[in-house]
């Protein structure tokens, strides 16, 4: 039953935004401008109705990029404290050159690390959570939000 409303909903969501887009219809990925690098490891889990895997797998995505580019082997939580730590930080964010900058750092330091704490692992050890469209896309956004930081980082 849940299933079939499920996609009753997505039908109405596309009809609406086909009528705004002047009967062109977009993807939800392309109206919230979801990051190509989750693009290819969601688009196809999402399109399926598996929401709570496509976020997943998102999440496990941004870890291996932060892991990548901080050369740091760990994961979650662990690996986003060292990554973005204020003092020797393997990824500058900012120039580190003032309060403001600091904060910044420190900041994004505890988003990403509790975005894989509240987002990701829940989702790596419960079966089947429910996750609505709205909360999948809702948390592939705080992703794309995250990759699109690295991208703009100071350093390595």
């Amino acid at each position: 039953m849940f299933e079939r409303f499920e996609r009753i909903v997505r039908r109405s969501q596309e009809a609406i935004s086909q009528e705004l887009n002047n009967g062109v219809s977009l993807h939800p990925f392309d109206e919230r401008n979801i990051h190509p690098d989750l693009v290819a490891s969601s688009k196809r889990l999402f399109d399926d109705g598996h929401y709570s895997q496509a976020t997943f797998e998102a999440y496990k995505q941004l870890d291996k990029n932060v892991s990548t580019l901080a050369n740091v082997n760990e994961t979650g939580y662990k690996l986003m404290m060292e990554a973005f730590a204020e003092d020797g930080s393997k990824i500058r964010l900012t120039e580190l050159n003032n309060q403001s900058e600091i904060d910044e750092q420190k900041g994004f330091r505890f988003i990403f690390a509790g975005s894989v704490w509240a987002i990701r692992n829940p989702r790596g050890h419960e079966v089947n959570l429910p996750d609505t469209i709205d909360l999948a896309l809702d948390h592939l956004s705080l992703a794309s939000v995250l990759l699109r930081r690295l991208e703009n980082r100071i350093g390595p």
